[in-house]
């Protein structure tokens, strides 16, 4: 049987065509050690059995092994279990839409944890579940009826929560077929919604109990208000972004017409709900001024001049404009100074109040313009200035969020986060990358009070019911009648909670509690939350204080905070920019299992993403690899054979070095998946798998496979390759299930290890132990230096363009006996890899009249030329070549002092031709060194 590898690393070989597979005992877990009693099964179909299709078809294979995990109940989890649980609740997705990149990353990092630990023998448990995402989907579904000419309002209350949970249906469904395409390992018999009747009765709960103990109140305070959304917004849902503006100078006159003074604005609309000038004490530039009566221009309103240390002296003029209906920090200082707010600025962010005529109900914006004309008109504006600041816009649909004076629910937060504080400053709950603890520590210690309540449809209502005589009822379950007066004309609150007030309660309300269920007692307190960096305040740093609240337990003691996904030029993967990805296109393409490898390999921990198309060809070259090195080795087991004890004696050296290589991987790997460094445990199975077993050990074992003069020679190659094969696929498993899965259904219809039981998917198979007795220092020192001379000596006939498949002969003059001993040892092996007739070694081995050489570790190697090259031929060649690259040298480096090309090239574009002209150079030396070396001879 012929095999080769091509471009992609896969390896090529002429087989029998595929015959139908017959049913064959299913495979057992592989054995703790590796010298059991090996049998292979007895079956006249045994190579038609062992036969897999040519190139791997991930788009079958997946479908079908995810049906079977499903049917076999393999990702449900038994709370009656003995096992000691580990659980995971997923971050769960909005149900506005499909999921996107950053989804697959996420949720790949979670099904890598459930897999491996139930592999390493936990009873695991994912919760799956959907975000109801209040304002999200109700903007969703109000866009969906503005093209059918219509508004909730037409539909009334009732009628546009139907539609909201059709809508939820349908995008449910998408968002949970999308995450069993990527293979997640998800209890979906335990699938929770975050409206579902179980939590909201928690929710419900929640806040009877917080408004109860104090900590939920209503007032009137200033809020983050977007118009877009006509709602209240919580501070984390108003995203500051830096913003190119102006800042106003405008001229406040004296009542008694003394002068005037200066105040800076970026928002002049709101001076005209203005109620004082404010200056710093200690500004000396004020003193005559302070308790003065300023005549609010366009108003004409009197304004006093105030003190309060909240002002900054070196912002603008040092005296500010107070606007407590419109500003949180003006908000402040009028409850300092005991003034009333003055509302200029309806719902929709439209001008109302005691302000002029004609602005009423002028936009916000084009009053700003309006204000600075007529000020400029009246020669009250002194300057205007360009100004960077940060500006608030919602975090939903972007528009500018206006600070809004109006009636709210609160929760008080700062008795809540004593508990969270501790947990993080004492190390109970480890964030990772650690960086983020400092950030959580900072917010925790200056929490402020949360608005939960939101002026939308969609959502759960708050649970406040009022009554004609005034008196509000905060209760679980709808009131009959009123405690105070008996009435039963009472009405419930028409705000809805915040989506975060149900999320923060997710660990432990989906398991479900207040009950103390089965689940809750097994699984929570949960092992460890993995989400993005954005959400640490919104939802983790919530469900911290929730579930110490409520609980008395830290809901997770591990949170990974993973990177965004980006495009190759560091931009945010977004619709909008028309540069995201689709990650069921790439699994249409090339298979779930090359997504997933793909986006770990290249993600370090807590480190931004940056994908294109090509990224996913890594994983879907590996894939392919690993398809096609099972297949060649299941290809040499053609007849029925019986395995007897493999004793240690009867290994070789290449045997020894790669079961060495095995334990330093399963050990390496292990370490990486337990400290959350999945980019480094894809890097070292990549390794191992592609270079050392495939490159080297597959290929050394060939002889052994194919020759038929020692059946025990034959038997032993196939025992220790299977057993590497399956521990491969172990431990690729958490990452690439699927293909795993299916190579191990092929090698279990034609292995069986003795004296272990059975295992029906690899997903249960017991996760590899590192094999102490394995571990071999010495051998991998020995052998490294036959991997080393063999790369040397391709290298000789590669830099002589010696082609490949000529067979020539090699000198190797050794540093001393010893090695001498060893080399000649693996002198097959050498010769074979490098393909030459015959290696001279020893250490006073002589150097041949004409031959290429190289230096290893101080042992001299040479490769004779006679019979490879033609002197005068390869001189007259090596000529040509010197001459081509000097031409290109000269070339580059007319390119490089052309200070035009430097100034205008882009960057990159100089360093790759810096970087050209040292490849030429180093290759010129080459071919000048080659030359010269023929010239002697």
């Amino acid at each position: 049987m012929e095999s080769g590898t091509n471009e992609n690393g896969i390896f090529t070989f002429s087989a029998h065509p595929p015959l139908p597979r017959p049913q064959l005992p299913s495979f057992p877990s592989l054995p703790k050690s590796i010298f059991p009693t090996l049998y292979f099964i007895q079956s006249n179909l045994l190579s038609e059995s062992l036969l897999m299709e040519k190139t791997y078809d991930p788009a079958h294979v997946e479908e079908k092994w995810y049906a079977f995990w499903l049917e076999k109940k393999l990702f449900h989890a038994d709370p009656t279990s003995t096992k000691r649980p580990y659980s995971i609740v997923i971050p769960p997705p909005n149900v506005t839409g499909v999921l996107h990149m950053g989804h697959a990353l996420n949720n790949t990092i979670q099904d890598i944890l459930i897999r491996y630990k139930k592999m390493a023998g936990f009873e695991t448990l994912w919760m799956p579940g959907t975000d109801h995402a209040g304002i999200a989907t109700q903007n969703v579904v109000e866009r969906k009826l503005a093209k059918e000419k219509k508004s909730r309002h037409d539909l009334g209350r009732e009628a546009f929560i139907e539609e909201v949970w059709k809508w939820k249906e349908v995008h449910h469904a998408t968002i949970t077929s999308q995450l069993k395409k990527l293979g997640c390992a998800c209890d979906w018999e335990r699938e929770r919604f975050t409206m579902d009747e179980g939590l909201s009765r928690a929710v419900r709960k929640v806040f009877v109990e917080l408004y109860n103990r104090g900590l939920i109140y209503k007032g009137k305070y200033i809020i983050n208000w977007c118009p877009r959304c006509h709602t209240a917004l919580s501070d984390e849902e108003a995203e500051h972004k830096e913003t190119q503006g102006k800042l106003y100078h405008f001229k406040y006159p004296y009542v008694d017409g003394s002068g005037f003074v200066t105040v800076a604005t970026t928002r002049p609309e709101t001076m005209l709900g203005d109620t004082a000038v404010a200056v710093n004490p200690k500004d000396e530039r004020y003193s005559a001024s302070i308790g003065k009566m300023l005549l609010l221009p366009l108003v004409d309103r009197p304004i006093p001049v105030i003190t309060d240390d909240f002002v900054d002296r070196e912002f603008g003029t040092g005296a500010v404009k107070v606007t407590p209906a419109h500003d949180p920090n003006d908000f402040q200082m009028g409850l300092r100074h005991g003034m009333e707010p003055i509302v200029v600025m309806d719902e929709a962010g439209c001008m109302t109040g005691p302000v002029p005529k004609q602005y009423l109900g002028i936009d916000r914006f084009t009053a700003r313009k309006m204000v600075v004309e007529e000020l400029t008109a009246l020669e009250l504006v002194e300057k205007t200035e360009e100004h960077t600041h940060a500006v608030g816009h919602c975090y939903r649909c972007s528009t500018v969020v206006e600070p809004y004076y109006s009636d709210q629910w609160f929760v008080k937060m700062k008795p809540l986060a004593v508990e969270a504080l501790k947990a993080a400053v004492e190390d109970r709950v480890t964030i990772f990358p650690q960086r983020w603890k400092r950030t959580y520590i900072d917010w925790m210690e200056n929490i402020r009070d949360w608005c939960i309540s939101r002026q939308i449809w969609w959502g759960h209502r708050i649970p406040v019911w009022y009554c004609t005589c005034g008196k509000a009822i905060v209760a679980e379950n709808a009131p009959q009648k009123c405690p105070q007066c008996g009435s039963s004309a009472l009405s419930q609150d028409t705000d809805v909670l915040d989506t975060w007030f149900s999320s923060w309660l997710w660990p432990f309300s989906t398991m479900g509690w207040p009950e103390a269920t089965d689940t809750m007692r097994k699984f929570y307190p949960t092992n460890v939350l993995i989400t993005a960096p954005e959400i640490l305040f919104f939802w983790v740093a919530r469900m911290i204080m929730a579930g110490l609240h409520f609980t008395g337990k830290l809901p997770f003691t591990d949170v990974i905070l993973h990177g965004t996904v980006r495009d190759k030029t560091g931009r945010k993967m977004s619709k909008s920019l028309g540069n995201a990805i689709d990650p069921l296109e790439i699994i249409k393409v090339s298979g779930a299992d090359a997504l997933r490898f793909s986006l770990i390999m290249i993600t370090a921990q807590g480190a931004d993403v940056f994908l294109g198309k090509d990224t996913f060809d890594m994983g879907r070259n590996f894939a392919n690899k690993l398809w096609n090195a099972a297949r060649f080795l299941l290809s040499a087991i053609t007849e029925p054979v019986t395995f007897k004890a493999l004793p240690q004696q009867r290994f070789k050296a290449e045997d020894r070095w790669i079961l060495n290589k095995l334990q330093v991987t399963i050990d390496g790997v292990t370490r990486c998946i337990e400290s959350y460094r999945f980019n480094e445990a894809c890097h070292l199975l990549y390794d191992f798998t592609w270079h050392e077993f495939c490159d080297w050990y597959i290929e050394a074992k060939k002889a052994d496979l194919y020759q038929t003069e020692d059946p025990q020679m034959r038997s032993d190659a196939i025992a220790l390759s299977s057993y590497l094969l399956a521990t491969i696929l172990k431990l690729l498993h958490p990452i690439m299930p699927f293909i795993t899965e299916e190579i191990y259904l092929h090698l279990r219809t034609a292995v069986l290890f003795s004296g272990v039981s059975e295992a029906e998917s690899i997903m249960v198979s017991p996760w590899p132990k590192k094999d102490n007795t394995l571990i071999d220092p010495a051998i991998e020192s020995h052998f490294s230096l036959v991997k080393e001379i063999i790369v040397a000596l391709r290298t000789i006939k590669a830099e002589n363009n010696i082609p490949p498949d000529k067979w020539g002969s090699a000198v190797i003059e050794t540093t001393d006996s010893e090695t001498a001993a060893w080399l000649q040892s693996q002198s097959s092996l050498i010769n074979r890899f490098a393909k030459l007739t015959d290696t001279t070694i020893a250490p006073d081995a002589c150097k041949p009249e004409f031959a290429g050489s190289a230096v290893v570790r101080g042992n001299q190697l040479y490769i004779s030329f006679e019979g490879l090259i033609e002197r005068e031929v390869e001189i007259e060649r090596l000529t040509r070549e010197s001459e081509r690259i000097r031409k290109l040298i000269d070339g580059t480096k007319n390119r490089l002092e052309n200070r035009s090309f430097i100034d205008k090239a882009p960057s990159e574009v100089v360093a790759k031709e810096r970087k050209k002209l040292k490849g030429l150079s180093r290759n010129l030396e080459k071919v000048e060194d080659n030359l010269s070396a023929l010239a002697k001879r």
